[in-house]
């Protein structure tokens, strides 16, 4: 009777308003904790977590600036006159961007307002199980009775271990916020969002170059297909990224592969000058930027949780927390969405999709958990890649070889032939299982629009759908999409898979 809240949030991101607005529904006393602790640079944002501030929003955003030059670019053959050279304004661009991402983190406070959720922009600590400290200067406590929801999400890694990353490195979080161009930038490492922002970049006219230690993508679709010459296994993972690299590296984005930047000097034109080791030649070499981006993975933000001192059990390498299928922690009555969470996708509606379903189950007497199986995700570097369920590897790993098949083709958007673009990097795999109904287990595509196109067949796997179903589904003409619903040669035949014809 004596606390003050029947639900504690931690962290004001997806996850956690989503679990606060939907606890509110059912008329509970709800507040909600979110503090972001700016940046090494100095850059900081309002309420709604990093997908709406440095994260989807503006990545997507900026990724349509770029989509629009190539428009420009391919207009003239369509008729369009347009005076060459085009030139992109970074700041207006920014202003658009930033303007819009504020309005969405003021439309969460009022949401949050509506529902009478009580929102206090301090950080969070944990004084005992049912206690969370605010800490502010005043210290006010603030109790809470049953449950305590930790939703603190990750922020990006700086590599420390190289001179000068932190002191004139920037990341993610602060290349949504810049007034000015970058200018000539070098994002380091990769992941996804490095090449994502490499892509929006090169787009825009700036001089990109992605430094590589390894394979692009990690974590993404990884499939062998083993030549019969050489026992080369690529991972569906690889083949995707290499398509989408090399689309990328067609464009104009530069890639330095396997080096590894050992420092990074400030000149006195102020420009930074990276020395890096390569690893193929043995060499070092160095080059000046006007930028370097460090994408070199997302670290959970529990510092100054005190996770230890109520027993919140992490995991020891990647210092997220432990849950349970019902998102529950190793702690009674505290539970833990999002990215801070072990082995769950880093995804913005997953997040979403659980803080409701943990909201349901806390108060509104429902036994669904949130299932992650067949969760579908783009990729928006120029060329988009999108993909659900599993990848080949992981489907071999589960069924054996000889009960997969995969069904491919390389095929040429129709929007390409006019404009002379190049479409050797449009590329569908679908994952099957060869035994009894054919179900599909998996679609990978490369191609425009992969968000759209793979979004729509999701619905279709996650029920369960099959191949002779998909052959029986008859496609919209002309479109990207309905290559899926032509797929008909196999990976194991080692035909040829480029489409021709309309």
């Amino acid at each position: 009777g004596k606390n003050e809240y029947d639900l504690l949030v931690i962290g004001g991101g997806s996850g956690g308003l989503a679990c606060a607005k939907e606890a509110a529904q059912f008329g509970r006393k709800v507040a909600v904790l979110d503090y972001v602790e700016p940046s090494p640079r100095g850059t900081a944002w309002g309420l709604g977590g990093t997908c709406v501030n440095v994260g989807c929003i503006p990545k997507k955003l900026m990724h349509q600036a770029a989509l629009l030059g190539s428009a420009l670019k391919d207009a003239q053959h369509y008729g369009w006159n347009i005076s060459q050279p085009v030139h992109h304004t970074w700041s207006v661009m920014a202003q658009g961007v930033q303007n819009y991402v504020k309005s969405l983190n003021w439309g969460h406070r009022v949401q949050l307002q509506d529902k009478k959720v009580k929102y206090f922009n301090i950080k969070g600590s944990f004084s005992d199980p049912h206690t969370v400290r605010g800490l502010t200067k005043a210290g006010k406590e603030v109790s809470c009775c049953d449950n305590i929801v930790i939703a603190t999400g990750g922020r990006p890694k700086y590599p420390t271990h190289i001179t000068g990353a932190l002191e004139y490195g920037i990341t993610s979080d602060d290349l949504f916020w810049l007034k000015e161009s970058p200018g000539k930038t070098l994002p380091s490492f990769i992941l996804y969002v490095s090449l994502e922002c490499a892509g929006f970049l090169t787009g825009i006219g700036l001089d990109t170059t992605v430094m590589m230690r390894s394979i692009p993508l990690r974590g993404f679709d990884q499939a062998s297909h083993v030549s019969k010459k050489k026992q080369i296994c690529f991972t569906t993972q690889q083949q995707m990224a290499s398509l989408v690299t090399e689309h990328m590296e067609s464009y104009g984005t530069k890639f330095l592969k396997r080096c590894f930047p050992t420092k990074v000097e400030k000149l006195k034109s102020s420009r930074l000058q990276v020395t890096w080791k390569n690893a193929d030649l043995n060499t070092e070499e160095t080059d000046s930027f006007d930028t370097v981006m460090w994408a070199v993975g997302r670290v959970p933000d529990t510092k100054t949780l005190n996770l230890e001192t109520v027993g919140v059990k992490t995991n020891s390498e990647t210092g997220k927390i432990i849950v349970d299928a019902s998102e529950a922690t190793s702690v009674p009555h505290i539970y833990a969405v999002g990215d801070i969470t072990e082995g769950r996708p880093e995804l913005t509606p997953t997040a979403i999709a659980a803080g409701k379903l943990l909201a349901q189950r806390l108060f509104g007497q429902s036994s669904e958990l949130m299932d992650y199986d067949n969760v579908p995700t783009t990729v928006f570097t120029p060329l988009e890649y999108g993909c659900v369920g599993l990848s080949e590897e992981a489907a071999v790993q589960c069924h054996g070889s000889d009960n997969i098949e995969v069904y491919h083709a390389y095929y040429k958007p129709l929007e390409f032939t006019v404009a002379e673009r190049d479409a050797t990097q449009c590329y569908v795999k679908m994952v099957c299982l060869r035994e009894r109904e054919q179900r599909i287990l998996g679609l990978h595509f490369i191609g425009p629009n992969a968000g759209e196109v793979i979004q729509g067949f999701a619905l279709g796997i996650k029920c369960g759908a099959t191949y002779p179903q998909l052959m029986k589904t008859v496609g919209i003409h002309p479109t990207c999409a309905e290559e899926v619903t032509k797929l008909h040669i196999t990976k194991r035949s080692g035909l040829d898979a480029t489409v021709t014809g309309c």
